[in-house]
């Protein structure tokens, strides 16, 4: 889902924008803190964000990317990464999604579809495992968990989220959104 008026390449660069303001409050010593995700640490929500989309898009538009080391540099390689994804939304140039999953689709239309929003929710990991907090905003949490809920057994079923942690019938539509997909929205680092 992405935020009122903003067009699917403004979303993207909002959001990698957003992380990239995250990631370069790092110290060198955070990357190896835990985050909200089961057995990641910081460094490993950034290295994820980078290497399943280029994989992806390697595989499903055949889209290649050079590769990248997080670990060596994780600013420089999310803001080269971010460069690279930002391009296919400026100029897709007739790119093609092709995937089991979702049929065919313009690549920029694939990826705002399910990396943005990636970007987005993951947000809130990095910034846990960091201390801090990160607003993921009323409306757009609210409207990611209505369309996430109809989807709910489709999305258990791919392993990629965990199980839903019951929130208070009173919690914020980001605290809602977290615990449906399976964050602790009180996690502490």
């Amino acid at each position: 889902m992405s935020a009122a008026g903003l067009s699917m390449r403004e979303q993207h660069a909002y959001d990698a924008a957003r992380f990239a303001e995250i990631v370069g409050s790092a110290a060198p010593e955070d990357w190896a803190r835990p985050s909200p995700v089961a057995a990641w640490t910081a460094l490993d929500v950034v290295s994820h964000l980078v290497e399943w989309s280029r994989g992806f898009l390697q595989g499903s538009a055949g889209v290649e990317l050079a590769p990248l080391d997080v670990a060596a540099d994780p600013a420089g390689a999310w803001k080269a990464h971010t460069a690279d994804i930002q391009g296919l939304f400026d100029a897709p140039a007739g790119r093609t999604v092709s995937n089991p999953h979702m049929g065919d689709k313009p690549v920029d239309v694939a990826l705002s579809e399910i990396y943005t929003p990636d970007v987005w929710m993951h947000s809130w990991d990095l910034a846990r495992a960091l201390g801090q907090d990160f607003d993921l905003g009323a409306e757009r949490a609210a409207a990611m968990l209505a369309g996430a809920s109809a989807m709910e057994d489709a999305m258990r079923a791919s392993g990629q989220f965990g199980p839903r942690v019951e929130v208070g019938p009173d919690a914020s539509p980001q605290e809602q959104l977290l615990g449906f997909i399976g964050r602790d929205p009180y996690w502490q680092a």
